[in-house]
């Protein structure tokens, strides 16, 4: 290629990168002073100044590739800028020391009776529940971090990942308690009360009433005190119903018979103090009496020469003292080591003072009784395991729910009768300890008792506290009984019975043959335990 040396041509450098082809003019200052002083070829120079000019646009501010270039610049600036904003908000999200998958909140679980029913449930509005107060005391309610009360709170963790739970509840007995107890406890202004129903078979909870309740739907404006779940957390001494449980013991161990007879005044001195009647009844009484008499006095002439192992024994058998195993909090109530008992203890214990039970643990007590001498444990859910165990024997079962018939339709006069109906029970009356002594003004009235009682299906348990007026279990437990009783009975379309119920003659050939079956039994194992062995029972 020639050369051209540059000595103040009249070309300028411009023209040249363009191509354009101009004379010299005499603008050999348009030239910079580099090329006037050096020799370039053509190549050479146009090759340089191309370099530049990738390099550095912004030196050629007239050039459309340079704003072109500025303009891709700033582009790129920008979307730099904008992906270095988002990188903490990205590793936050993708990474926290491991690789995480994106997980979605499982809707809460429902709540639901055995039939179905929904009485909790999520919606996209929130936690509601559609039977509004029924159950409440234990379903419980739900706060802004789960869980509050009740199963809500207790199965919390199930019901945070979806699981759904079944209750054994039936909806329309739970109405109808709720409705029979809150009627009673307003009537006679009491402080609390509640009522347990339960299937004998199965060890079911078809109702748990309670009194106060609320509406989980709107608990804000509640007080604590109204969230109890009554039946199942309140302690308190059962009073006279446990004089069934005592003797059905003592049959059990053969140490007495319905028929036995015992000296029963009205007052007895007994271990440094006074036992009272308040009955008026006959100076001589049998045992199935006793109960009839609902007589202190009686009790103390069972088990004087009882001992306190054997009687402590038989009270753990029927599950008093001993926690039952359900979903929320129970309480185990108290029953004293027997070896803290003084004869003034065990007297008092065996008519239902210086022990406390809750209302389920009576329920299950006294539906020993009902199953034919078997204890079930209580259940709450249909998955729950169903456990069992025996405690009486099932003559002796059947031999006390003969005498507790009696004891219904010729005992102390009470409103637990239900005509045409034939049903079993025991009434209680217990005084309340207040700050360590027993109040003059506050009592628990309670009952317990099993219909229908020629093949008894449920078994139910009443307890009111603090009762204004009424307060005795005859005349307040018990007609809570009966109502609960007669709607179930009509709900299932029982219709009355034909057979007449049981008389004081036949509470009587009762105890004669209980007497006798004893007396073979007695009579069978001393032949078969040979001339040396000792008594099987007794003190």
């Amino acid at each position: 290629m020639a050369r051209r040396t540059w000595s103040g041509s009249g070309l300028g450098w411009p023209a040249l990168i363009r191509g354009a082809r101009a004379e010299d003019g005499g603008r050999g200052s348009a030239v910079p002073l580099a090329l006037r002083r050096c020799t370039f070829t053509e190549t050479q120079y146009v090759t340089s100044r191309l370099i530049g000019f990738m390099r550095f646009p912004h030196l050629f501010q007239g050039s459309h590739q340079a704003r072109q270039r500025r303009r891709v610049r700033l582009m790129w600036t920008a979307a730099f800028l904008a992906f270095t904003s988002l990188l903490p908000a990205f590793f936050k999200l993708s990474w926290a020391g491991e690789p995480r998958v994106n997980a979605v909140t499982p809707t809460r679980g429902a709540i639901r009776l055995m039939d179905g029913t929904l009485v909790a449930v999520h919606t996209a509005q929130g936690r509601q529940y559609p039977l509004g107060p029924m159950a409440a005391n234990v379903v419980g309610f739900l706060g802004a971090d789960g869980g509050l009360e009740g199963l809500e709170r207790t199965l919390n963790a199930e019901l945070a990942q979806g699981k759904s739970q079944t209750l054994t509840l039936n909806g329309t007995i739970q109405a109808a308690a709720e409705q029979v107890l809150e009627e009673a406890v307003k009537r006679v202004e009491a402080a609390s009360g509640s009522v347990v129903v339960m299937d004998r078979h199965t060890g079911h909870l078809l109702a748990v009433a309670n009194w106060p309740t609320f509406d989980p739907g709107a608990w804000a404006g509640t007080v604590p005190a109204q969230w109890r779940n009554r039946a199942f957390v309140d302690e308190y001494e059962p009073g006279s119903v446990i004089k069934a449980l005592t003797v059905a013991a003592l049959l059990e161990e053969n140490l007495t018979s319905p028929a036995q007879v015992y000296e029963t005044p009205m007052r007895r001195p007994y271990a440094g103090t006074v036992i009272n009647d308040l009955v008026p009844h006959p100076s001589v009484l049998r045992t199935w009496e006793i109960l009839r008499y609902s007589s202190n006095v009686g009790m103390t002439r069972l088990i004087e020469n009882v001992p306190p192992m054997t009687l402590h024994r038989a009270f753990q058998a029927f599950g008093l003292g001993l926690a039952v195993e359900l979903p929320g909090p129970t309480a185990n109530g108290s029953l004293a080591a027997p070896d803290r008992w003084t004869p003034l203890t065990q007297a008092t214990m065996s008519f239902g003072q210086g022990l406390s039970v809750t209302n389920l643990q009576m329920a299950a007590a006294f539906n020993v009784i009902a199953n034919d001498g078997v204890y079930i444990a209580p259940r709450l859910s249909p998955d729950q395991p169903r456990r069992t165990r025996r405690v009486l024997r099932p003559d002796v079962a059947r031999t006390m729910q003969r005498l507790l018939h009696a004891v219904i339709d010729e005992g102390i006069q009470s409103r637990a009768e239900l005509p045409g109906y034939h049903v079993g029970g025991k009434t209680g009356t217990a005084q309340v300890a207040i700050g360590g002594r027993y109040s003059s003004e506050v009592f628990t009235s309670t009952f317990a008792g099993f219909f229908p009682a020629e093949q008894p299906r449920y078994t139910v348990t009443v307890m009111v506290r603090g009762a204004k007026r009424e307060y005795q279990g005859s005349q307040l437990a018990a007609p809570i009984f009966r109502d609960i009783t007669a709607y179930i009975l009509s709900m299932n379309g029982a219709l009355p019975a034909l057979i007449p119920p049981p008389t004081t003659h036949e509470a009587d050939e009762v105890g004669a043959q209980s007497d006798r079956a004893a007396e073979r039994s007695a009579r069978a194992s001393r032949e078969a335990a040979g001339p040396e062995a000792g008594p099987v029972h007794g003190p």
